[in-house]
């Protein structure tokens, strides 16, 4: 534990003139009598109040030093630690084109895979994952990390209205999706490699196909577990200036399938939550690494035990002093 401002510390003196008033004070005020003899007084027995006549003023001591270590600021102290864990380097490719703001999912298809990927990344405790996000061109939004945490915050933080707004090439570039997260794995030295590629699977532009790449991941030991979401048909897409319009819809499960199978993954519609099962089952039985993680801890603040005893010792001396020692004037 560190303390942030420890100079208020120095508040602590105060203790020293008060204590010395204290204890001026209650010589002062101790009752005196002219006895010819007290010897025969010496065996009278003590009150318990007598006994817990000077336990209020230690309270008060206690209670100003503790409110000035509050004052003081108590924190934890940075600190890394090195842990080893066994798992699996996993990224995902997530597609957010315009056709992913199709509504035939609540609220559209973009925030229906936020949800899943928050899902997924939740059960993987141990692996290493990260981010990519695609169009009609790819670019990596988190490396490979265990700090689940801060992927996820990355992942919430994208604007997954680039494509829609002109800041990202508009199109579905699956190929480029996955060759960009094959990237990421290309130096990674885990026994075990995945892409989970989410998408409404319908390939429009981008400088590789995705059989093509899929080819180059199966020649690199990785899997390619996707994950197809949409329907077919029309589905009401948002309009710039508010409201929406019916648009038709479609979603190509067959070239899907094809990347899984011919990396030894596996092809899942997204519809239900529930149906995600079988991918997790499935990557668990998959072989994992044992690597060294090292964890950064932030500071924060610890003044709750301190505040909490303070009030504690506050009402303590309170009752003392108002109930069990309570002077009649």
């Amino acid at each position: 534990m560190t303390f942030k401002n420890p100079y208020f510390f120095l508040l602590l003196l105060v203790l020293i003139p008060y204590i010395v008033w204290y204890v001026m004070r209650y010589k002062k005020s101790l009752p005196t009598i002219k006895m010819p003899e007290t010897a025969k007084f010496k065996a009278v027995p003590k009150s318990f109040r007598q006994y817990l006549l000077h336990i209020p003023f230690l309270l008060r001591c206690i209670l100003i030093a503790l409110v000035v270590c509050i004052l003081a600021r108590p924190q934890s102290k940075h600190s890394w630690s090195d842990t080893d864990v066994e798992g699996i380097d996993i990224m995902l490719s997530v597609d957010v084109s315009t056709s992913m703001l199709a509504q035939d999912f609540r609220p559209n298809r973009v925030e229906a895979l936020r949800e899943i990927a928050q899902k997924f990344v939740e059960k993987r405790v141990n692996d290493n994952i990260g981010l990519t996000f695609f169009a009609g061109e790819a670019y990596t939004q988190c490396p490979l990390t265990t700090d689940h945490a801060a992927l996820m915050n990355l992942y919430n933080s994208a604007d997954t209205h680039m494509a829609e707004n002109g800041m990202l090439e508009d199109g579905t570039a699956i190929g480029d999706g996955i060759m960009n997260a094959l990237l990421r794995l290309r130096e990674s030295e885990a026994k075990s490699k995945v892409i989970i590629l989410l998408t409404d699977g319908v390939n429009n532009s981008g400088n590789i196909s995705p059989v093509t790449a899929a080819e180059i991941a199966k020649k690199q030991g990785v899997r390619i577990y996707t994950i197809g979401i949409g329907t077919t048909g029309m589905a009401p897409y948002p309009l710039p200036t508010g409201g929406t319009i019916q648009l038709p819809v479609e979603i190509d499960e067959a070239t899907m399938t094809k990347i899984s199978k011919e990396t030894g993954g596996q092809y899942f519609r997204a519809k239900r939550n529930a149906e995600l099962d079988a991918i997790y089952s499935d990557i668990d039985q998959m072989e994992r690494t044992k690597f060294n993680v090292r964890q950064y801890s932030r500071r924060t603040d610890l003044f709750e035990p301190f505040a909490m005893l303070a009030l504690l010792v506050f009402l303590a001396e309170l009752l003392l002093r108002l109930v069990v020692l309570k002077r009649l004037p």
